[in-house]
């Protein structure tokens, strides 16, 4: 009777995990690729301290416009990019240039 009892309770706790995790994965914020260090650039999968240096070597002659241009860095192509594309996110580097637009028309 224990022994149903405990894998009623353990299959329940794994059917919340497995409700739970997606949604955690989900809400974490993605890498942006224009400003991220060596070592955020190193949690994407396929990406070593090797490539997390070429593409901080890349962006700072070159920033990054979208996110497809990573494969502009050596040692990226399709698939290293497809297993990261849902992972970064290409934001201007400079939140200041807004101000320096034209003023918008009303």
């Amino acid at each position: 009777m224990k022994t149903a009892l405990l894998r009623m309770i353990t299959a329940g706790l794994v059917c919340m995990f497995l409700l739970v995790a997606p949604a955690a994965l989900l809400a974490a914020d993605k890498i942006n690729i224009n400003t991220a260090t060596p070592e955020q650039l190193t949690e994407l999968p396929g990406i070593g301290p090797a490539t997390a240096a070429k593409i901080v070597e890349h962006r700072t002659a070159h920033p990054f416009t979208s996110a497809e241009q990573i494969m502009d860095v050596k040692g990226i192509g399709q698939a290293k990019y497809d297993a990261v594309k849902e992972l970064i996110v290409v934001e201007e580097l400079d939140p200041k240039a807004e101000k320096n637009a034209a003023p918008k028309k009303e």
